[in-house]
């Protein structure tokens, strides 16, 4: 296949050099070789075996924005987009190794005390632990203030009750921060985080490995909490109530992961369809060739390569700690609506082709489409982005 740099020609940022360039090319390597032979029968079960999880961790691919004295390699987000980046370019989209990565691993580095992080972090490395994040409920999705879920003290311990659904890694994760009301008459003061870890937990249940349109291989499931108790020690942060701030304070980053995995795979499409079209004929020539072609291909180089700039740059600031809430929301809604657009373009282009499973635009056109739901939808982005006007 032709590779997204031979086509684009956005120089690399100054955050993606040396040791971020290094990752993302053993990255590259790890999934193709060890993720991608496995792939189709990750999407059959729909489910990446545990032990892709544990070669990974083997391979310092878990956790690498972690500190090392927590496991970690020490590095920053540069260094989890080259992971993902790498997941994208090779067509392994459903190893939910970024959610773990870039959004579990964080909230217990910024809101764990000592004793937590080194009790988890280590784990989390490792790929012992595989971690979630339980926000959504049957009847609160992008609106995180209206969860139900409860988490009652009695001395020192929570019972916690109430359901979530749509959880990412939800089958496989023995380690899931949860989003509960702790105080339900203060709204969203009364919100809090509390880690539960599942093995062996009596009154937690998972539901069904919910039955979705694309993204097959990655787990996503019910979750039940039937008066769970968990230490209070569990919980993140100095006090109750601190739950819904420190959500927002890491939103940014995992909207701008969706920017990403959205940038990542329209620089595959358009690759995979460069090279399909020179080679598919149609009136005994390559279809590249005809103008209705050139053009629409034309359009969608520009912007990608438009979008890798405004996504590189997204970066760089927030590695320098200058991404604001409502620049995150513009990466996570323009990217994804992008991603969608080139992915319906370049199935077109592939004719009835593009329709047959066997051809992998078919499935990025699937896996494409809940990037626009999932981190708060994009009307609820633009909503944010209008708040700041």
């Amino acid at each position: 296949m032709t590779s997204p740099a031979e086509i684009l020609s956005v120089p690399k940022p100054d955050w993606a050099q040396e040791d971020v360039a290094m990752l993302y090319d053993m990255a590259h390597r790890f999934m193709s070789d060890e993720i991608a032979p496995h792939y189709d029968a990750y999407e059959k079960n729909e489910i990446v075996d545990r032990t892709a999880w544990e070669k990974a961790g083997a391979a310092g691919l878990l956790c690498p924005s972690m500190p090392e004295e927590y496991g970690g390699a020490g590095g920053s987000f540069a260094h989890e987009s080259a992971i993902i980046e790498a997941i994208g370019h090779v067509g392994v989209d459903g190893f939910g190794i970024g959610l773990h990565n870039a959004i579990v691993a964080p909230y217990i580095l910024h809101y764990g005390s000592e004793e937590q992080k080194k009790r988890w972090l280590p784990k989390l490395a490792s790929g012992e632990l595989i971690g979630a994040i339980a926000m959504t409920e049957p009847g609160a999705g992008s609106d995180l203030q209206g969860v139900r879920t409860r988490a009652d003290r009695h001395g020192n311990q929570y019972r916690i009750n109430g359901s979530k659904t749509f959880i990412t890694n939800g089958q496989l994760a023995n380690l899931i921060i949860v989003v509960a009301k702790t105080d339900p008459d203060k709204g969203a003061k009364g919100t809090s985080l509390i880690v539960v870890e599942t093995d062996g937990a009596e009154g937690f249940e998972r539901g069904r490995n919910l039955d979705k349109i694309g993204l097959k291989a990655n787990d996503t499931s019910e979750l039940f909490f039937n008066d769970l108790r968990v230490p209070t020690s569990n919980l993140l942060g100095t006090e109750e109530g601190q739950g819904f701030v420190q959500l927002m304070q890491q939103l940014p980053q995992e909207r701008l992961m969706i920017g990403t995995t959205a940038i990542a795979m329209a620089e595959r499409a358009l690759a995979l369809t460069i090279d399909y079209v020179k080679e598919r004929k149609a009136f005994g020539q390559p279809i590249l060739n005809f103008q209705n072609t050139q053009f629409r291909l034309a359009e969608l180089k520009t912007e990608i390569t438009i979008g890798r700039v405004f996504y590189n740059d997204c970066v760089k600031r927030h590695i320098e700690g200058g991404l604001d809430p409502a620049t995150a929301s513009m990466a996570k809604y323009w990217l994804s609506d992008l991603q969608g657009k080139v992915m319906d373009e370049c199935l077109q282009l592939h004719g009835g082709y593009g329709y047959m499973n066997e051809y992998p635009i078919a499935r990025m056109w699937r896996d494409a489409r809940v990037q626009r739901i999932y981190g708060g939808t994009n009307e609820i982005m633009k909503l944010l982005i209008a708040r700041s006007l």
